[in-house]
């Protein structure tokens, strides 16, 4: 069963690293229509999984349901070889495949070596597609990838930016960019927010490219009626703090921290628009502090609501330490 693939990955290896993507996928093209040698009578997938891929047995039992329908080693063989070449460690070959076997039925030639050509040929290096085939296979195994990510990369500046957003959303490679994408970032900045805004805002929050465009439109209302302006500093950080909520529950919260903090409306609306993940805090954490600073400390409202970073500090970690010098600022 292993003797294609090491068969493979034996002359793949003997090419040069800087020889071109083509060897490459002509190689394993060719991998994927020799058939195996000695052929199983019947294709044990889920050993197949362990054998070949590493899985562990709890690994393969689940991600062999989704491959019931795979007689023959050949074309797994194929992929495994691909990614090898690719630089991919045994333990990211196992990674990729468990959370994606389905990638093990992706035709080499067809869609892989396409793939690998597209993205190495705006500009990433082998190593840079290695990372991103281990992060989201199953988006890697879409044609659309290519133009996706080039466009992701403009968006973003960077391949590591485009990285840090995939780990909050791994499918964000396969939402259709003119579709769904752009016109959610049409409407980010017809009301007011940079580019640079808008990459900052989808690289913590990328859902806010994929949801409805009524979802995006009803979150900067929300903002706006903190009172801030799309053009001010906090107004991205409104939009994440918002962006999970609807009016009745910010309402309720900011009800609550007027209660907890004694502040005026006018003072909550200044602490928020100066923190607005204030919003975002649990009860238990706004009370607590509330204890602290008012009672321990004895901070006014208005002085706590004109600095509501104070809030967000870790209780033990930072304000405890400080509270002689916070001390100092009612004295």
């Amino acid at each position: 069963m292993l003797s294609l693939r090491s068969g493979v990955l034996t002359r793949l290896l003997s090419y040069p690293a800087t020889s071109s993507i083509s060897p490459l996928c002509r190689l394993l093209s060719a991998a994927a229509a020799t058939p195996a040698a000695s052929p199983s009578p019947a294709f044990a997938v889920e050993q197949y999984l362990i054998d070949a891929c590493d899985l562990t047995r709890a690994q393969a039992l689940k991600a062999s349901t989704k491959l019931s329908h795979v007689k023959s080693p050949t074309n797994p063989d194929a992929v495994l070889a691909f990614l090898t070449g690719l630089g991919l460690s045994s333990a990211d070959v196992a990674a990729v495949v468990a959370l994606d076997p389905k990638f093990l039925c992706t035709g080499v030639e067809r869609t892989l070596a396409p793939t690998v050509a597209g993205l190495a040929g705006i500009g990433l290096s082998h190593t840079k597609i290695a990372r991103l085939a281990t992060l989201v296979p199953s988006s890697f195994r879409r044609r659309s990838v290519v133009s996706n990510l080039h466009y992701y990369l403009s968006l973003y500046g960077s391949f590591e930016n485009l990285l840090r957003a995939l780990k909050y959303d791994g499918n964000l490679l396969a939402y259709s960019i003119e579709r769904i994408v752009k016109p959610n970032i049409a409407i980010l900045r017809e009301r007011g927010l940079s580019d640079c805004d808008i990459a900052k805002l989808s690289i913590a929050m990328p859902r806010m490219l994929s949801i409805n465009l009524e979802r995006v439109r009803m979150i900067v209302s929300c903002a706006q009626d903190l009172g801030l302006s799309p053009g001010s500093p906090m107004f991205r950080h409104a939009l994440q703090a918002v962006a999970f909520l609807d009016k009745e529950k910010i309402a309720l919260k900011m009800e609550y921290m007027k209660n907890t903090f004694r502040w005026s409306d006018a003072e909550a609306r200044i602490a928020v628009c100066r923190a607005p993940t204030l919003l975002t805090s649990s009860k238990d954490m706004l009370q607590s502090k509330s204890e602290f600073l008012t009672s321990v400390v004895g901070l006014e409202p208005a002085y706590i609501a004109h600095r509501p970073v104070i809030i967000n500090l870790s209780l033990e970690g930072r304000l405890r330490p400080q509270a002689p010098v916070l001390c100092s600022k009612v004295s």
